[in-house]
């Protein structure tokens, strides 16, 4: 029997509990961890990223079965759920921690990302052009405990964006942390999304937009 292949995608747009929330729900994604890619400090924590002086940006990592779900299919549910035409900036949050960036894992992932984004704007789904970086993937640092199912945990926090038809069962997990401390939950963002953009991967069953 031939040995099951997972694939890795790590993408930041905005605050990682938003998109954790999202991908968490789509079939064919294995695993989602929150964390920090693209700085120049190791193992960082969420006060320093939040500083904006480590260079790191706010992602998620994805473990998805290519056979149920591709690349370019996560990429489209990326897009539909953050403004790629914001540069350091999603909504309330900015800063480069929250710029979007799709960090490829494999010259395959970084032609497809590309092409996914010329697509996109050939559409003209936005109505400015994409600031989203495409860089190669160096390293991923999962973020602090309480971040990771950060929405499973803490369902009634109106931070993540709730697709209709998939909400997920609430589950006991960490306390929110409190305001005022350093990892005050801040608002996510909904993406200024083009209106008829629907994602093939969700059009056809799971998420709804």
């Amino acid at each position: 029997m031939a040995e099951k292949r997972s694939e890795l995608a790590t993408l930041g747009g905005g605050c990682f509990w938003c998109l954790e929330a999202v991908f968490e729900q789509i079939e064919g994604v294995e695993r989602v961890v929150s964390g920090y890619s693209g700085g120049d400090v190791k193992n960082p924590s969420y006060g320093e990223v939040c500083t904006g002086r480590t260079g790191h940006a706010e992602v998620i990592q994805i473990t998805f079965d290519p056979e149920r779900i591709s690349y370019g299919e996560v990429l489209e549910i990326f897009f539909a759920f953050h403004d790629p035409t914001t540069l350091d900036h999603q909504g309330p949050d900015v800063g480069t921690q929250y710029r979007s960036v799709i960090f490829h894992h494999s010259a395959e992932q970084k032609r497809v990302a590309e092409e996914t984004v010329k697509r996109l704007e050939a559409a003209k789904l936005w109505s400015d052009p994409a600031v989203t970086q495409i860089v190669p993937y160096t390293e991923f640092y999962p973020a602090e405990g309480y971040h990771q199912g950060y929405y499973r945990n803490n369902p009634v926090q109106p931070y993540s964006p709730r697709p209709p038809r998939a909400e997920p069962a609430a589950r006991a997990g960490p306390a929110a942390p409190r305001r005022g401390s350093i990892a005050t939950p801040k608002p996510c963002s909904r993406s200024r999304r083009p209106r008829g953009f629907r994602p093939a991967v969700i059009a056809s069953g799971g998420v709804s937009l």
